[in-house]
């Protein structure tokens, strides 16, 4: 019994300190290079559907696809205005528009258009990690703390739940895509609703 006793002791030893060093193993991980952070960032950027939004479309016969020479670039202020539409259907609450290939919408908060991603001056190219990370984690506009809210259809409330590695990835695959000169136009919003009665 005492054999058996030993043999158990010194098994669970060696299999706490076997399990000790593979973990002090797994926490001396390489650091993640710009590289690989763009590479999950290009990833991310694709299945949360960036480009929906913020990449103009070509119409086909298959529907609208995105314009890959203005990946990301946001509304086209090339292809001129708007046009009319009535804004009475959206100041209620219960219908919102949206331009054909999804790069401006309407709403009862205003217009809004989608941002110019690139790493144009016109875009992101001055932005700095941290002006990113607040538009993305706290849905502040262009990033500085004490402007607007980012407005709808940006998905603020899902974004917000990125982690910080995540938001870092995005952030250098956006440094590394084509820049485009597209100075999207400022929103265009509608006052806030009177306070709702109690």
């Amino acid at each position: 019994m005492k054999r058996f006793l030993y043999l158990a002791t010194v098994a669970m030893s060696t299999a706490f300190i076997a399990c000790n060093e593979t973990a002090g193993k797994d926490g001396d991980k390489e650091p993640v290079t710009e590289a690989q952070l763009a590479a999950r960032g290009k990833y991310l950027v694709t299945v949360i559907g960036c480009g929906d939004c913020h990449t103009p479309k070509i119409m086909t016969p298959q529907g609208p696809v995105p314009d890959t020479t203005k990946l990301l670039s946001g509304y086209d202020v090339a292809a001129g205005p708007l046009g009319q539409f009535d804004t009475a259907i959206t100041r209620d609450g219960r219908w919102a528009l949206l331009k054909g290939d999804l790069t401006a919408a309407v709403g009862p908060w205003g217009i809004t258009y989608a941002a110019n991603l690139t790493p144009d001056d016109t875009g992101l190219g001055g932005w700095t990690y941290d002006n990113f990370r607040r538009a993305i984690k706290e849905g502040k506009y262009r990033g500085v703390e004490q402007s607007r809210p980012l407005m709808p259809p940006m998905p603020t409330q899902s974004l917000a739940q990125l982690t910080d590695e995540d938001v870092k990835s995005i952030y250098e695959y956006l440094k590394t895509i084509k820049p485009v000169k597209n100075l999207v136009p400022q929103a265009v919003l509608n006052p806030p609703p009177p306070p709702a009665a109690h």
